[in-house]
């Protein structure tokens, strides 16, 4: 068929028109947050249920206040604090009620100290006297107030203190307090870390006590990190961080009595003795953990969970704070692992809501307050993923789960005997929840593989719409003129097993080509990076990347987490050898697709991901021709106790799975090309890990490139840091994949 040359130019005036508007996405637009994503500034309910409060910044003044907005409405109702107003308080950071909600402590000059902690000047303001309060003129931790909001009682240098809202008389309960030695009321760094938290004292209901955790870390090795800064002579940070298999802090609980103002040591080996179970006769606590201390319904009744070094054996404990009696309420056993539940729940008999793995997948279960089991509340070939509490008024269980697939998320309200089920949300996705105190609202928040976040009010009852709060559709809209390739999820068999994976292709895919193959992944015991949710900062990378002619895929490996227990803890004592045949096979397999060159395979991961591609590149060394690993953890003799001792044991038990999966121990398979890059001042996983892997690669002669980005921690941030990293990566890739 013949075309007028008027209708042929036409055409390919328009195409070139179509080609240009196509615009190529930058690593400055990406890393300058041209993409960032709108999301809700993070808001808390107020006690009426019907309103919530957000922190708000004032950009030119540099004001900032809490603001009061109406749930239902959205409009904001009321200011109730405003640093204008403060005198001394230029702005604040950060904010916390007292339990009536008649006073707030307000915190400015925040100094981080590592991934949760940090020192601060602390203020309580009085919302009705408008009385502002300095608590102490030094930087402290953890200013926390009491039930009646009459004291706070805050950490200053490994000391617990008090200080009387009313008197202002201050009272040092702790006197032991020392750097690198004892710390009383907050956590050393390898439960701050692993434990994920730093607050270890707690108010009892009634204000009359005070349990809280002693750390007794002197005989805990000491590590040490040269900072270079700008000085003359470098710093040299020094802090206590036990390697796997090495001494940890001593542990111990304490009650403190406000009225007689002593404080005594709970003997747990001594008191559970007398009270445990019959399943359980013996109960030693010789080398143990004491993850978690919660004050029940009962206000002399804490709960205290403690955990074998080993991490398999779980007690929940009660402790009877008038007489200092313990008794075994719930033991858990697995010949694995355990995992550490942060949805303990008290209801007003005293019975209480637990989460458990014990058939296999994560549900959640009601037990009565002497630990004897009520209910199974959920159950099923899934996995709950979140527990957001119970509602009194409905008696109704509120939590998300997997049931909709393992890369899906859905929120759920449920009776605690198991009964009447009600899905909240109805699109496919990650949907997650935050409820308003009384439980009569929720805030969803949804995202797809094509959806960025969308923010929707939405009655609790039945998960009704209200109102959309908040969406990306501005974000969308600026991302048409890329025409961003998609994201597509999929699933690929290996090993026996469905993995689950997404796979990003050049925009002008052409299925007759052989394009180069990068594979990304993580693959830590329960993790997940796969999953049905929009792009996020490293996927714009991937769609420069997939510009530039490059196959993009990640795949979740045996290991990783929300397809049952008997999935997750297959690699139990064995890190680094199933995940990482998954990740050789699930490569091989790929290779065979007619549009995928499987002589350009490359793989790059960060922190596990990094251990996981260092790994890859030497065992795999016929099927990957490039890694990169970022903060990689080259032998997990070199890693936290309370990480590694979960998933490992102890190298005293357990030598050849920590030595046999171990990069060090495989530099002589390298045949690649190579990239490995670190912090160098990674209190994490320390610099030391990629410095060992320099020099067995040296020893071995074989050539490799490398980079140490000078102070920076495990996140390699800072000013043009991580522009810099990825220009660094990047031409790494293109030069050699």
């Amino acid at each position: 068929m013949k075309f007028p040359k008027i209708l042929v130019a036409f055409i390919l005036a328009t195409t070139s028109v179509l080609t240009a508007q196509k615009k190529e996405v930058s690593l400055e637009e990406i890393w300058s947050g041209t993409f960032r994503q709108e999301r809700l500034q993070s808001l808390q309910s107020l006690n009426n249920g019907e309103e919530y409060v957000v922190l708000n910044r004032d950009r030119e003044s540099g004001n900032t206040t809490i603001d009061v907005y109406s749930y239902k409405t959205g409009k904001k109702t009321r200011t109730l604090v405003n640093s204008a107003d403060l005198e001394g308080i230029d702005s604040f950071q950060g904010f916390k009620f007292s339990e009536n909600e008649g006073k707030v402590l307000l915190s400015t000059e925040v100094e981080p100290i590592y991934r949760r902690s940090s020192k601060e000047i602390f203020y309580v303001h009085d919302l009705s006297s408008k009385n502002l309060v300095k608590v102490s003129k030094d930087k402290i931790q953890e200013a926390s107030f009491s039930p009646d909001a009459s004291k706070v009682a805050y950490v200053f240098e490994n000391n617990i203190y008090i200080l009387d809202l009313k008197t202002q008389e201050r009272s040092q309960i702790t006197n032991d307090g020392e750097i690198n030695s004892i710390i009383n009321g907050i956590t050393d760094w390898v439960y701050e870390e692993e434990f994920s938290f730093v607050k270890a004292f707690e108010w009892n209901p009634t204000g009359e006590k005070i349990a809280y955790l002693k750390f007794d870390e002197s005989e805990v090795p000491e590590f040490s990190m040269d900072m270079f800064g700008k000085d003359l002579y470098p710093s040299q940070h020094v802090f206590k961080y036990p390697k796997a298999g090495e001494a940890n802090s001593k542990v111990s609980l304490h009650i403190y009595d406000l009225d007689k103002e002593t404080s005594s040591e709970i003997d747990l080996e001594d008191q559970i003795d007398v009270a445990s179970k019959d399943s359980k006769p013996e109960v030693e606590y010789s080398d143990f953990y004491i993850p978690r201390i919660k004050w029940s319904a009962e206000p002399m009744t804490l709960s205290v969970q403690v955990l074998n070094r080993h991490q398999n054996d779980l007690d929940l404990l009660f402790l009877n704070a008038e007489n200092n009696q313990t008794s075994l309420i719930l033991n858990e056993t697995d010949e694995a692992y355990v995992d550490i539940t942060d949805n303990l729940t008290f209801l007003e008999d005293n019975s209480f809501i637990w989460t458990s793995e014990m058939d296999g997948y994560n549900h959640i279960y009601h037990y009565d307050e002497d630990g004897e089991l009520l209910d199974q509340v959920t159950e099923g070939n899934w996995e709950v993923t979140n527990y957001y509490g119970y509602d009194e008024k409905s008696n109704r269980i509120f939590f998300q789960s997997t049931e909709n697939g393992s890369v899906n998320r859905d929120v759920y309200s449920i009776k605690p005997n198991g009964n009447s089920k009600k899905r909240l949300t109805e699109k496919d996705g990650m949907n997650s929840a935050d409820f308003s105190a009384d439980f009569t609202y929720f805030i969803n928040t949804f995202t797809n593989t094509n959806t960025p976040p969308v923010y929707t009010l939405r009655k609790a009852k039945d998960g009704e719409k209200v109102r959309e709060i908040l969406n990306n559709n501005t974000l969308l809209e600026k991302n048409k003129a890329y025409d961003f390739s998609p994201k597509e999820l999929s699933t690929i068999n290996i090993n026996g097993n469905d993995l689950n994976m997404w796979m990003i292709k050049p925009t002008d895919f052409d299925k007759t080509k052989k394009y180069p193959l990068l594979m990304f992944q993580y693959s830590g015991p329960g993790s997940q990076s796969v999953s049905n949710s929009y792009f996020s900062t490293n996927d714009y990378w991937y769609q420069l990347l997939a510009d530039k002619g490059y196959i993009i895929v990640c795949v979740d490996g045996r290991g990783t987490g929300f397809k049952g227990a008997d999935f997750k803890k297959v690699t139990y004592q064995e890190l680094g050898k199933f995940e990482v045949e998954d990740q050789i096979a699930a490569a091989k397999k790929l290779g065979e697709r007619n549009y995928i060159d499987k002589e350009r395979i490359g793989i790059w991961g960060w922190s596990y991901g990094g251990f996981m591609s260092s790994n890859a590149i030497l065992k795999g060394n016929e099927t990957f021709s490039m890694a990169i690993a970022v903060a990689p953890v080259t032998s997990w003799r070199f890693y936290d106790t309370v990480y590694t001792e979960r998933y490992m044991r102890t190298p005293q038990e357990n030598p050849s799975g920590y030595d046999e999966n171990s990069p060090l121990n495989h530099v002589e398979k390298l045949k690649g090309d190579y990239l490995l890059i670190h912090g160098g001042g990674d209190d994490n996983v320390h610099v030391q890990n990629t410095m060992r892997m320099v020099e067995e690669l040296v020893q071995a002669n074989k050539q490799f490139e490398w980079a140490i980005y000078p102070d920076r921690n495990h996140g390699i941030y800072g000013g043009n840091t991580r522009l810099h990293l990825y220009n660094k990566m990047t031409d790494f890739i293109l030069e050699k994949l």
